[in-house]
């Protein structure tokens, strides 16, 4: 949603708005909301205004035929406004249409707060009357990264700040817009930004992994992150991707809409909004780092002291004694719903660690969007959702027994290996029924708990019963990859995530990517296949497959290790085939066999591009690898993947091959600090026993 203009933040439009007057919107434009609407008769072209009163007619003609032309010239010269593309889409983001069209720009600009602060949550309310049918937009976005100290849930801690307020701000945008996001860091840590979820097809050097696709953003310098939107609608979210600083602050929800919308959710709503949940840490995370990658701490991963809904969390001072604590705040989030209505709520799980467990008391809701992908509508009544998923439900206000209903995140604490005294491991938000003219019900829910017993094991909701509303059937495997996903402890006692024995190190100075394109001994081919490249990477700390071609390939993942992992492809999404929770996954010979006596799995699976694999199982997913670029592969859990489990894929490497870095992204590499933020090396513990 474009916020609406306030003393603190502006919306600039170019072209077909009155930028002066804040003048709202037209038939043929994004919706744009204002503060201050005008009567019709006000509504007009700004040159009509400039015009002086006692000019002659034919003196007049000539002034708007020039000023006009004048405008219109400038206007694209300032705007850079050229013919761009709108994209048809597949489910992987491939462009199958194209049509040429000059994009209208749309700035969104804030000021930045004196005094750091927490975000208006109603900033995360989207707008009904949002244009999703609208001509291609380019939205641009002017983002400065602070540091400063913020107490979301009233203890003070350090944080990094996205415009000096947290959360970050909403991306909202269309299928086939085009995003521009400026990012100056004034913080004393390098930084990036990855957009989570969205494929970036055709731009890989815009997916903000340090280390795999560009270089950090170093102190004091500026980066520009440009991309269309292609080939895909749905709720996602944008976190930094150096070390583990999203869970100092840098996070933020993108919503992008599709023309059809409306007829792809198949339950019909009449509002839209965002919550966010996550766990919240008062220490930061280099902190944090610095106790969990030291010796002798396998899978003790921090505990967090609290939960947070959109950005905030309620606790007391008095339980934190000898913190810095401002609690004189209501904390507690309200969700107001009109009764009798439908109500869209797109949750995403941007903590670092916990699994959480949703539900609103009394209350059943539909599924209908898993990471993106639009699903015919199951009934729930409870949602566990781990660390970077995303799902859309539908709930209806239409109980009678009270006004006043909790929602309940509850953390899994089973998940945790320790114990944090000081967590509460429920955070609760208080859904308020309202209707037109009514005062809104004040106090406390008494609202009844549903009486299952809550979750005790981290792992993924179950959504075997969920199918995409787009059918697709997965294409014939052409490779089949077996990938081993553990923990172990090597020299100096030190406990590090592995994939196929590898764990991975980033070379923070000069990327995968970069170096992959500066090889004179590229493994590559005109024929399609999938190999290991260890030619360019060293596999002990970089584990990189190599396709060449469009690949279809199974990926069976097995867990030796007694803790979940979500894990996440960069720039696809996969097919879900087999979950298994003992025993070994099937092997690359009895896959045929298996499929075949399971012919209804293939029969339009679930699509997603994160899938947890709980404690000592394993599952077999199914990815069209077509998307050219070099792709992280890793667990979602921030502490699993800053101790090494992450591995890479390079994509379709015969036109990687031909590709050129941009000076641009080349010259961050040499910034002074670039190497700052990133988590501590290895060598600091060496020679400590």
């Amino acid at each position: 949603m474009c916020p609406a203009p306030t003393s603190d933040s502006s919306i600039l439009v170019a072209m077909g708005t009155n930028e002066e007057e804040g003048d709202g919107h037209d038939e043929e434009q994004p919706f744009l909301p204002t503060d201050n609407p005008k009567h019709p008769a006000e509504l007009r072209p700004r040159w009509q205004k400039l015009i002086p009163s006692k000019l002659s007619l034919s003196r007049t003609i000539i002034f708007v035929i020039l000023t006009v032309a004048t405008v219109l010239g400038l206007g694209v010269v300032a705007l850079g406004l050229r013919p761009g593309k709108v994209h048809g889409k597949d489910d992987h983001g491939s462009s199958n249409v194209e049509q040429d069209h000059a994009p209208q720009l749309v700035q969104y600009k804030e000021e930045l707060p004196v005094i750091p602060r927490l975000r208006d949550g109603s900033e995360y309310l989207l707008n009904p009357a949002w244009a999703s049918g609208a001509p291609p937009t380019t939205r641009e976005y002017f983002w400065t990264i602070v540091d400063a100290e913020l107490n979301p849930d009233g203890i003070y801690r350090p944080m990094m700040l996205i415009n000096n307020q947290f959360p970050g701000p909403l991306v909202e945008c269309n299928e086939g817009d085009r995003i521009i996001v400026h990012i100056e860091n004034r913080a004393v840590n390098a930084t990036s930004i990855h957009f989570h979820g969205l494929f970036q097809n055709g731009t890989n050097t815009m997916d903000g992994t340090v280390g795999i696709t560009q270089c950090a953003i170093a102190p004091n310098s500026s980066f520009t992150y440009t991309f269309d939107i292609k080939g895909q609608s749905g709720t996602y979210w944008y976190h930094a991707h150096q070390s583990a600083q999203a869970s100092d602050g840098l996070l933020g929800p993108v919503v992008i809409h599709a023309a059809d919308e409306r007829i792809v959710q198949e339950v019909s709503y009449d509002t839209d909004r965002i919550i966010m949940i996550q766990d919240h840490y008062h220490n930061t995370t280099a902190e944090l780092l610095m106790e969990y990658l030291k010796p002798d701490m396998e899978n003790d991963e921090p505990v967090p002291d609290n939960a947070l809904i959109n950005g905030r969390g309620r606790r007391k001072c008095e339980d934190f004694p000898g913190s810095r604590c401002d609690d004189s705040y209501p904390q507690i989030p309200f969700l107001d719903l009109e009764q009798g209505k439908r109500h869209r709520v797109r949750f995403i799980n941007v903590g670092a660690f916990a699994e959480f467990q949703i539900q609103f008391d009394e209350h059943p809701f539909y599924i209908t969007e898993v990471d993106g992908v639009d699903v015919h509508p199951e009934p729930f009544h409870r949602l566990n959702i781990m660390p970077a998923q995303r799902y859309s439900v539908i709930l209806e206000t239409n109980v009678t027994s009270t006004e006043l209903y909790w929602m309940r995140a509850r953390m899994v604490t089973h998940c945790f290996t320790t114990e944090n005294h000081r967590l509460e491991p429920e955070i609760r938000a208080t859904m308020r029924y309202s209707s037109p003219g009514a005062q809104l019900s004040e106090g406390e829910p008494t609202s009844k708990d549903w009486p299952e017993v809550i979750e005790v094991v981290c792992r993924d909701l179950n959504t075997s019963l969920l199918h995409p509303v787009q059918n697709m059937t997965p294409p014939v495997a052409d490779d089949f990859l077996a990938l081993r996903a553990n923990f172990m402890i090597g020299a100096w006692r030190l406990a590090r995530g592995f994939f196929n024995g590898s764990t991975w190190h980033a070379n923070t100075t000069y990327p995968s990517l970069h170096r992959f394109l500066d090889s004179e001994a590229n493994v590559t081919s005109t024929e399609s296949s999938l190999i290991t490249n260890e030619i360019n990477f060293e596999r002990e700390n970089e584990y990189v497959i190599q396709t060449t071609g469009i690949r279809t390939v199974d990926i069976s993942i097995n867990n030796f290790d007694d803790g979940s992992h979500p894990f996440h492809l960069h720039g696809h999404r996969f097919f879900i085939l087999f979950q298994g929770t003992s025993g070994y996954p099937p092997t690359s010979e009895h896959m045929p066999a298996l499929l075949e006596e399971n012919k209804a799995l293939l029969e339009n699976p679930l699509r997603r591009d994160t899938i947890t694999v709980e404690g000592y199982a394993w599952a077999v997913i199914r990815v069209v690898l077509d998307n050219p670029g070099m792709w992280a592969f890793h667990c979602h859990n921030t502490w699993h993947a800053e101790s090494g489990m992450l591995m890479q894929f390079m994509v379709r490497s015969e036109i990687v091959k031909e590709w050129e870095v941009d000076p641009k992204q080349r010259e961050l590499c040499h910034r002074k600090g670039v190497e700052t933020g990133q988590r501590p090396p290895d060598s600091i513990w060496f020679g400590s026993f």
